[in-house]
Parts: C-alpha cells; sequence; structure tokens
C-alpha cells in the first residue's frame, strides 16, 4: 500500500474522530444522569444521591476536557487535511460551527464551572439549574454536530463554483436540489 498523503490524512483523522466521538456521546448523556441525580438529592434530601452525583461529576469533568481538546484537534484538521472540502462546505459549516461554540459549549462550559466551584457559593436550586443548563448546553452541542455533516454531504454542494464572501454571483443563487428531487435528464446519444 503506498503511503500518500490523502491516505495518511484520513488515518490520522480516522484516529482522531474516533477518539473524539466518545467523549460528546458520553457527556449528553452524562449530563441528563447528573441532573437527574441532582434533583432527586433536592427532593428527597437522601446523601446517596448527593454522593453519586460528586462521583460521577469527576468522570463527567474528564470527559469534558478530553473532548474539548480532541475537538480543537479535529477542527483544525478540517483545515489542514481537507482544505479543498473546508472551502466547499465552509458557507454551511462555518455558521453551525460557530453557533456549537457561542452557544452550547459556552452555556456548557460557564455553567460547568458552577458545577465544579459553586455548590458552596450558590443556592441549591441555582446549583439545579447550572447542572440542567450543562445538559442543555451538551443537548444542543449533539444537535449541531449532528446537523453539521448533512451540509457536507449534499450532492448539489460539489456542482456550486467557488464561494466568494459577500453577494453571491448569479450562479450561486440557483436553487439548490438534491438528487432525488431533480428531475431525470434524457439521455443524449
Amino acid at each position: 500500500m503506498d503511503a500518500t498523503a490523502l491516505l495518511l490524512s484520513r488515518i490520522q483523522f480516522a484516529f482522531t474522530i474516533s477518539f473524539h466521538i466518545i467523549f460528546p456521546a458520553f457527556t449528553i448523556g452524562l449530563a441528563a444522569w447528573l441532573t437527574l441525580l441532582e434533583a432527586l438529592h433536592l427532593k428527597t434530601g437522601r446523601p446517596a444521591y448527593r454522593v453519586l452525583f460528586e462521583f460521577w461529576l469527576k468522570i463527567f469533568g474528564v470527559a469534558f476536557g478530553l473532548g474539548v481538546v480532541s475537538g480543537v484537534v479535529m477542527a483544525f484538521q478540517f483545515g489542514t487535511n481537507w482544505s479543498v472540502l473546508s472551502k466547499m462546505s465552509g458557507p454551511i459549516q462555518g455558521p453551525l460551527l460557530s453557533y456549537e461554540t457561542f452557544t452550547a459549549f459556552a452555556l456548557e462550559a460557564s455553567f460547568f464551572g458552577v458545577l465544579i466551584f459553586g455548590r458552596s457559593r450558590v443556592p441549591p436550586w441555582f446549583y439545579l439549574f447550572s447542572t440542567a443548563m450543562v445538559a442543555l448546553g451538551t443537548t444542543r452541542f449533539g444537535r449541531c454536530s449532528a446537523i453539521n455533516p448533512g451540509g457536507a454531504s449534499t450532492p448539489s454542494l460539489t456542482k456550486l463554483p467557488s464561494f466568494h464572501f459577500g453577494r453571491p454571483s448569479r450562479a450561486q443563487q440557483l436553487p439548490v436540489r438534491s438528487q432525488a428531487t431533480q428531475k431525470p435528464q434524457p439521455r443524449q446519444e
């Protein structure tokens, strides 16, 4: 097998995405679990729920940190390994990644700070609210991550002329249709 730059780029990205996907998937479910544990602790007052919450919070913190670090590496690999894909799908992926960063990740990270450092500094209801906001942030992150590949795999995306920031050209204003909705063209022989 020839070790071309394309093959090496694919192997590198396969390793990164395989490593990365574990952590966001885990934290999405774990954030909901933490919210449930905190709500049960507030409702019943049983210390077992608090002990479980503290245990899983440490695991959530490690998974969150590793997910952030591997996600940053993965984002840079889009631009360095697949610059043409980034150029063509940038108008679709760029806004989604920005939205994910400014809403989901910022929401998750800011309230995660309350979870780590704020138990004794905030009222119990606000701590539960912070836990729910972390869960909401991870869910929104998952939603953006699930929507993003759809834009890159749109068949008509490859038919667009080169994209330039600013006002689109006349060719770029043509309606975009997927292959499933296009009428079959008669064969010319």
